[in-house]
């Protein structure tokens, strides 16, 4: 077996530092990147697999974090996504050394130009708009083009009289642009209610993590709260707030299944469940049928 063989390399490294030739001959026939190790249950799994069981450890079910390009392959039907083209570029209005370098860098890594990725898509044909965050950029922390693109896609589904779907990965306000990323909390917020008024269904998700300014604005304001299992969900981390009141908190706090027993979420989805989920909750909007009537 391919996981003995690794365990074997590990001892045989450990037993022969000093060997380089003998250890790289070794370790030939270990295909490298091939594997992951599950930071819940410790195994070690074939990434291929691990990918086909949308991301989710076999073994104790816990979820990878997904890019938002994976995310969008679960859930949009195959080529139907169209992704907004807002041409949008990000400021440095605190001028702080490097973070201009720093987001460029992220995107010749990641290939986003931003922390959320916003389109119209198909969900077993239905059509929707959606936004997924991607915690693989600046942890999808909320500066002006994130609030800008979540924003321009809620104003978009009032104009098209569609259903959005907001996925939710992040960890707050982007503090690199100051006051300026903390506005966007009050203009996703507005839309929001612009949405409500013009009865447009909105389902937030929410995924791990979710904290900070998007948590205190559009992830918590969905008519339908859906989140995935253990997700860490909240506004400051558990550490600070614990220093700030004093106490102990209670055992798994802000994990999405006590947020869930207090009536913060709606419904814990698997991810293999989600598109089907999302799928009924549209068709129940719409009157319980394909036709909405």
């Amino acid at each position: 077996m391919v996981i003995d063989k690794i365990k074997k390399r590990i001892e045989y490294d450990n037993n022969n530092e000093n060997d380089k030739e003998e250890k790289e001959e070794h370790r030939s026939d270990i295909p490298v990147g091939k594997w992951v190790k599950c930071s819940k249950c410790k195994e070690i799994l074939y990434k291929e697999d691990l990918h086909k069981n949308y991301s989710v450890c076999p073994n104790c079910g816990n979820h990878f974090r997904l890019s938002s390009r994976r995310r969008v392959e679960h859930i949009i039907d195959e080529g139907t996504f169209k992704e907004f083209d807002l041409q949008l570029d990000t400021d440095n209005p605190l001028e702080m050394d490097d973070y201009i370098k720093k987001l460029e860098a992220l995107r010749e890594k990641t290939g986003l130009d931003e922390a959320v990725k916003c389109g119209i898509g198909k969900i077993n044909s239905e059509k929707v708009v959606l936004c997924v965050m991607d915690s693989n950029f600046m942890m999808g922390s909320m500066g002006k083009v994130v609030g800008e693109k979540i924003t321009y896609s809620i104003e978009k589904a009032i104009e098209l009289n569609l259903p959005i779907i907001i996925f939710c990965a992040s960890g707050g306000a982007r503090m690199q642009e100051g006051i300026v990323s903390l506005m966007q909390m009050a203009k996703t917020s507005a839309a929001v209610k612009k949405l409500n008024k013009a009865g447009n269904l909105y389902i937030s998700v929410l995924t791990d993590p979710t904290y900070g300014g998007v948590t205190a604005s559009f992830a918590s304001l969905g008519d339908i709260i859906l989140a995935e299992p253990k997700a860490m969900i909240g506004f400051a981390g558990q550490r600070v707030i614990k220093q700030t009141i004093g106490q102990d908190l209670p055992e798994g706090f802000q994990t999405a299944e006590f947020l869930l027993e207090h009536g913060f979420v709606d419904k814990i989805v698997n991810r293999k469940d989600m598109k089907e989920t999302l799928y009924k909750l549209i068709l129940l909007h719409k009157g319980g049928n394909k036709d909405g009537k």
